[in-house]
C-alpha cells in the first residue's frame, strides 16, 4: 500500500551542513560483467538508462543500483547448474503478488557453515549499507506456487519449508531447481536488494534443531495464532523468527492455518505484540518529565518525545527530495498517522513503519513501567539510498530507547531541543499531523488548577 502524503513543505536551506556520504560514481566501470550475464532493464520514464550511475541524476548521495550490482553479480556467478548446495540461515519467503496464489519457498546461500546473520536483522544494527546489501543479495530463492487458503494441499515441499522456518539455527540445504536462475537486474532504486530466484524442483535438508517453544506452538492446534505469537515473544524469541514462522502458517487452529505474505506477516506480528504491550502500559503511571531519545543510522534520524500524559501515539516521516518515496526536487514529503488512548482500528497509511516504531517504544515503556504521550519524528535523507526493510525503523527506535534520554521540565524546552536536532521546524511537523497540533493548542482542566 503506497504511503499517503500528509503535507508538502519547502525544502530547508541548511542541508549543506550535513555530511552526506558520497562515493566514486565510476565504481561500476571496472565490473567484469557481460551482456549475456546480465540483462539491464529500465522502467519507462526513469533516468537510470541515461545516467548509468555516473552523474547521480536522481539526486541521491550514491547510486543505489551500483551499490547492489557488485553483490548481485558475486552471488549469481556462484550458481552453476541446477543444484545449489549451501546453508539456509534459516530463511523462507512468501510472496504477495497473485494472492491467494503466491510464490513460496526456502532461501539459501551457496555457502557452507553458519549463515545465520544473512537473515537476522536484530544483529544488523550498526552495519553499513554495503554490508546489509551483501546479506540480502547472497540468498537464492527457490519458488513454487501455493494457494494460501489450502496450504495442506501443497505437499511435501511446503512441509519441508515449514520445518525450515521453525529451525533455531542454520541448516545445511540443497536446492534442486527446474531451471537456472536468470541473471536479470531491474534498474529500480526502490526495489529491496534480493538474490536470484528460480522454480524449485526439490529440497533436501540436513538435521534440524527446532526452537522448543516454537515446536510447542506448532503442534498445539487449539492455540490461536495471536496467542502463539505472544507466548513466543514473552519467552524471548526474536521478532524475526516469530514473523518467519507466522508467515508460513505454523500457528493457529488446525485447518484454519493460512500462509501470510512475508511483508504482511512482519506488520501483523509487530501489531499483535504492541497491542498486548499497550494494554499493560495503560496501567502504569505517566513519565515524570519530558524525555527525548534519539538515534541516527543509515541516513535516518529519529527523535522520540515522551510527554507526561495518558498513552497516545503519533509517528512522522519526512522524506527529503530525491529519497525513496519522494521524487520531488524541491519539497519535503511528510507522512504521518496517529492513535489516541483507545488505539486504532484502520491500517496506518504510513505502512509497517508505524507499527515497528510503536512496538519499540512500547517495549521501553513496559520495561520502565510508565506510560506517555509519544511522538516519533523521522527524517530520511538522500544518503538512505535504497530500502532495507521495516526492521531498520524498529531497530533504530529500539536503539534510541536504549540511550540515556534528555530530560526537560517543560514541553517548550523539549520541542526546542528537538527542533535543533532536526531540519524541519516544529510548526511544519504540527501542521502535517493531528496529535501534536492538539498538544500544542488544546488546554486541559488541570492547567487551570
Amino acid at each position: 500500500m503506497p504511503k499517503r502524503i500528509a503535507r508538502w513543505v519547502k525544502r530547508p536551506r541548511n542541508l549543506w551542513v550535513r555530511e552526506l556520504l558520497t562515493s566514486d560514481p565510476s565504481f561500476g566501470l571496472d565490473l567484469d560483467y557481460t551482456a549475456e550475464e546480465l540483462r539491464l532493464r529500465s522502467r519507462p520514464g526513469t533516468l537510470c538508462a541515461v545516467c548509468k550511475g555516473s552523474k547521480l541524476l536522481c539526486g541521491r548521495a550514491r547510486c543505489p543500483i551500483l551499490a547492489r550490482l557488485s553483490s548481485y553479480l558475486r552471488i549469481w556467478r556462484r550458481v552453476s547448474g541446477l543444484s545449489i548446495e549451501g546453508s539456509s540461515p534459516p530463511s523462507v519467503f512468501v510472496g504477495r503478488f497473485g494472492y491467494p496464489y503466491v510464490s513460496v519457498g526456502p532461501m539459501a546461500a551457496p555457502i557452507r557453515g553458519d549463515t545465520s546473520i544473512l537473515d537476522f536483522p536484530e544483529r544488523w544494527f550498526g552495519k553499513s549499507i554495503d554490508e546489509i546489501i551483501e546479506y540480502r543479495s547472497q540468498l537464492l530463492r527457490g519458488t513454487y506456487r501455493v494457494d494460501v487458503r489450502r496450504p495442506y494441499k501443497a505437499g511435501r515441499l511446503l512441509e519441508m519449508t515449514r520445518e525450515l522456518s521453525l529451525s533455531a539455527d542454520y541448516v545445511e540445504a540443497e536446492l534442486r531447481l527446474r531451471k537456472r536462475p536468470r541473471g536479470s537486474f531491474l534498474l529500480d532504486g526502490d526495489v529491496q536488494p534480493m538474490g536470484p530466484s528460480a522454480p524449485l524442483e526439490s529440497l533436501e535438508m540436513g538435521s534440524l534443531k527446532w526452537d522448543r517453544w516454537m515446536e510447542r506452538a506448532y503442534y498445539d492446534t487449539d492455540l490461536k495464532a495471536s496467542e502463539a505469537v505472544l507466548r513466543l515473544y514473552q519467552r524471548g524469541t526474536p521478532i524475526t523468527r516469530i514473523q518467519r514462522a507466522f508467515s508460513m502458517g505454523c500457528f493457529g487452529l488446525g485447518r484454519r492455518r493460512r500462509l501470510v505474505p512475508t511483508r504482511w506477516s512482519i506488520t501483523a506480528v509487530d501489531d499483535i505484540v504492541s497491542k498486548h504491550l499497550m494494554e499493560r502500559v495503560k496501567d502504569y503511571p505517566a513519565v515524570n518529565q519530558y524525555e527525548v531519545y534519539e538515534s541516527n543510522y543509515l541516513g535516518n534520524r529519529f527523535e522520540v518525545l515522551l510527554i507526561p500524559d495518558a498513552w497516545s501515539y503519533e509517528a512522522y516521516e519526512a522524506w527529503y527530495p530525491n529519497t525513496l518515496w519522494n521524487p520531488s526536487d524541491e519539497r519535503v514529503a511528510i507522512v504521518t498517522d496517529w492513535e489516541d488512548y483507545g488505539g486504532r482500528w484502520r491500517y496506518a497509511s504510513m505502512g509497517g513503519c508505524y507499527y515497528a516504531a510503536r512496538l519499540a517504544v512500547l517495549e521501553h515503556l513496559n520495561r520502565v513501567r510508565r506510560q506517555a504521550r509519544v511522538f516519533v519524528f523521522r527524517e530520511a535523507y538522500p544518503d538512505y539510498i535504497l530500502p532495507v526493510g521495516v526492521w531498520q525503523v524498529r531497530e533504530n527506535v529500539r536503539n534510541a530507547m536504549r540511550q540515556r534520554p534528555k530530560r526537560f521540565d517543560t514541553l517548550e524546552e523539549a520541542l526546542r531541543y528537538i527542533e535543533g536536532r532536526l531540519t524541519l521546524s516544529i510548526r511544519q511537523w504540527a501542521e502535517a499531523g493531528t496529535l501534536l497540533r492538539r498538544t500544542l493548542t488544546q488546554r486541559k482542566l488541570t492547567d487551570y488548577a
